[in-house]
């Protein structure tokens, strides 16, 4: 349902959560990067590390939700129609697979470097993101406000570093410029919404000035 509705003079929520759209698309990956493997075949170990890397990303942020479920109902709550859903869907559920379709697409054998440095940034990336998504949540389920010690320490926005991270590793495996795009244009999203967290985050915390002074927004010691 994307239009209003009212029910005894209160309105009713209107279309879907922007995480409903994400998951969804998420899901619409599986099924490109499947379709891609059926299609094009798997020729060589590039497709077949692309596919272990970006098939479990997308499986580890489904599961994610049901390990955190409050976490869940915190995030992407904002409500988007017919119109947003479909944009997430071509954004994040087609063009964010166009590493995979590259990978799929190169003739060129991977090197031995490449699914080292690969493995690395997605192995370090979900580390990253799963130890600052576990800590986060169970700090705010013990009554916390602001998370600024641990992994948060340093880094702001740290949990953005390790999904950049992963989005890079697809990259490298894919062996084309092109693929870089994908970690660019993700980029480019974390820092607006980064913008939008510092500003809410020193209006709401006393003590987000003082964290701010000691850490980085992403990237230690550069910005």
């Amino acid at each position: 349902m994307a239009e209003s509705a009212r029910d005894g003079g209160q309105a009713l929520p209107v279309g879907w959560s922007q995480l409903t759209a994400i998951n969804t698309a998420k899901m619409l990956t599986i099924v490109l990067l499947l379709v891609l493997a059926a299609v094009v075949g798997v020729k060589d170990m590039r497709q077949v590390v692309y596919l272990s890397l970006h098939i479990s990303y997308c499986l580890w942020w489904l599961l994610e939700q049901w390990l955190f479920p409050e976490r869940a109902r915190q995030l992407f709550s904002e409500r988007v129609g017919v119109v947003g859903f479909g944009f997430v869907l071509l954004f994040i559920g087609v063009l964010y697979s166009l590493p995979g379709l590259l990978a799929f697409l190169n003739p060129v054998p991977i090197s031995q470097a490449a699914v080292a440095v690969a493995l690395g940034l997605f192995s370090f990336g979900s580390l990253i993101n799963a130890s600052a998504d576990a800590q986060k949540t169970t700090a705010k389920a013990m009554g916390a406000g602001l998370v600024s010690d641990g992994i948060w320490r340093r880094v702001r926005h740290v949990n953005y570093l390790g999904d950049l991270l992963r989005y890079l590793s697809f990259a490298v495996v894919a062996g084309n410029g092109w693929a870089y795009l994908v970690p660019a244009l993700v980029l480019l999203i974390y820092l607006q919404r980064i913008g939008q967290k510092e500003v809410q985050m020193a209006a709401k915390y006393p003590e987000f000035s003082a964290w701010q002074q000691r850490s980085a927004r992403l990237l230690p010691g550069l910005w």
